[in-house]
């Protein structure tokens, strides 16, 4: 038995449709003209498709199904989910594409910037010859541009210094298609830490990219005037002692 969700932003999952011997199930309040789902047991696929799109569909869906074998007890395990956007703006692929790149001691950090596309549904994965890696990746949530209907997202890979000569590579994947870009030492646009620093903070969500590389600097320079503000009180406190001590 095959189920399916429906989520809107800020709700509960709902569960509109089952699935089971061929027969669709639907739930109250729903067209059943509108929905038709397709089994292919051979590929272990489940397809479900919406006639006739409305803004009401918007959401996102989420096939699930009881597995018995997780451990021993029924579980209802759920797929990561599909966003569908209704608008009548047709999409548009990212304007801007670029990564950058900061070393920082023993690591170099690339930071994978896509920027000004539509909708804002996209899938950013790192590889490595052609193998995804998963390791020391942080993606960003989406932002939205100071112009309507423009999303933006960054991604970040952190790998030891000495695989400076390695190509590692950024991938988008969004309705408009798919690209690839890789990390060149000596093309990767760098910049004096101040510099990226403001072009960081600039764009919002990648304030925390600045923060990283300034932090232990702060944290040295905190520890020092600990110990400096430290040294003189007890300083100050020997010197009452003495006063009272030869008085």
């Amino acid at each position: 038995v095959i189920h399916w969700y429906k989520q809107k932003e800020g709700e509960a999952p709902e569960r509109f449709l089952f699935f089971s011997g061929g027969k669709i199930t639907i739930g109250s309040g729903f067209q059943a003209n509108r929905y038709m789902v397709e089994r292919i047991s051979v590929q272990k696929q489940c397809v479900l498709t919406i006639k006739d799109v409305i803004p009401d569909d918007a959401a996102t869906y989420y096939c699930a199904y009881w597995d018995p074998h997780l451990t021993g007890y029924y579980n209802k395990v759920f797929g990561s989910g599909t966003k569908l956007v209704v608008s009548e703006k047709g999409s548009s692929p990212p304007a801007n594409f670029e990564i950058l790149q900061k070393k920082h001691e023993n690591q170099i950090t690339y930071v994978c910037l896509i920027e000004k596309f539509y909708p804002e549904v996209i899938r950013v994965t790192w590889t490595d010859d052609e193998k995804e890696v998963t390791d020391n990746v942080v993606k960003g949530d989406t932002w939205q541009s100071t112009k309507e209907d423009e999303y933006s997202i960054a991604s970040w890979l952190t790998v030891p210094a000495e695989n400076k000569d390695k190509k590692y590579c950024c991938k988008y994947e969004h309705e408009e298609g798919e690209v690839s870009l890789p990390t060149q030492v000596d093309s990767a646009k760098t910049a004096p830490q101040e510099e990226n620093c403001g072009t960081v903070f600039n764009r919002g969500n990648l304030i925390l990219f600045c923060l990283i590389f300034v932090t232990d600097q702060l944290m040295h320079r905190t520890a020092y005037l600990v110990y400096i503000i430290l040294l003189l009180k007890s300083s100050m406190y020997y010197l009452i002692v003495l006063f009272f001590i030869y008085r």
